[in-house]
């Protein structure tokens, strides 16, 4: 019995020695982790078409935009511009699918594709959990630096949303009184 006694305390001892080991190492993983995303000082901008963009020296990093991803609903299906191909701003570059419908990717700035999100496209619903760090797009050099002035900020983004949302309501009004 004191044998049993024994070997069950060692075994508590054990195993909260390693809970607590893990625990500070999950934590320093995440914290190390967190640093490594996104901890850029660059502004977020904006496309009319619901894309953004981070500039870091002549490199674009593109996403979609939390309203995109949400009016989509759980994408299943990315299929991204590849590396070395030349897109233009404004035009298509790709395709996203989702439970609801389908959507078109728009490059917002010219440029080559130097990489894309190999991870979105096999796990495309990382657009939706983490559109603005993880479920990013594809990187493009840009060719164009002058483009950027056509982008919007974080602030005139969501100014365009509230305004696009008071006009789609408008047009609801009057379609509902000329029935």
């Amino acid at each position: 019995m004191a044998f049993q006694r024994c070997v069950l305390h060692l075994s508590r001892q054990y195993i909260t020695k390693n809970c607590l080991l893990q625990s500070a190492n999950k934590q320093k993983y995440t914290s190390t982790q967190f640093n490594q995303q996104y901890s850029t000082k660059q502004p977020r901008l904006f496309s009319d078409r619901h894309e953004w963009v981070i500039i870091d020296k002549d490199i674009g990093t593109v996403g979609i935009s939390k309203y995109a991803q949400e009016s989509l609903g759980d994408i299943v299906f990315a299929q991204l511009p590849e590396p070395e191909s030349m897109v233009h701003e404004g035009e298509e570059c790709g395709t996203l699918e989702s439970v609801k419908a389908a959507s078109e990717i728009y490059s917002p700035i010219s440029g080559i594709i130097r990489e894309k999100n190999v991870e979105v496209e096999s796990k495309p619903g990382l657009i939706n959990t983490n559109y603005y760090d993880k479920g990013w797009l594809f990187k493009v050099e840009m060719t164009n630096a002058e483009e950027i002035q056509n982008l919007m900020t974080e602030e005139q983004y969501n100014k365009f949303l509230e305004m696009d949302s008071e006009n789609k309501e408008k047009d609801e009004k009057e379609k509902g009184v000329d029935a």
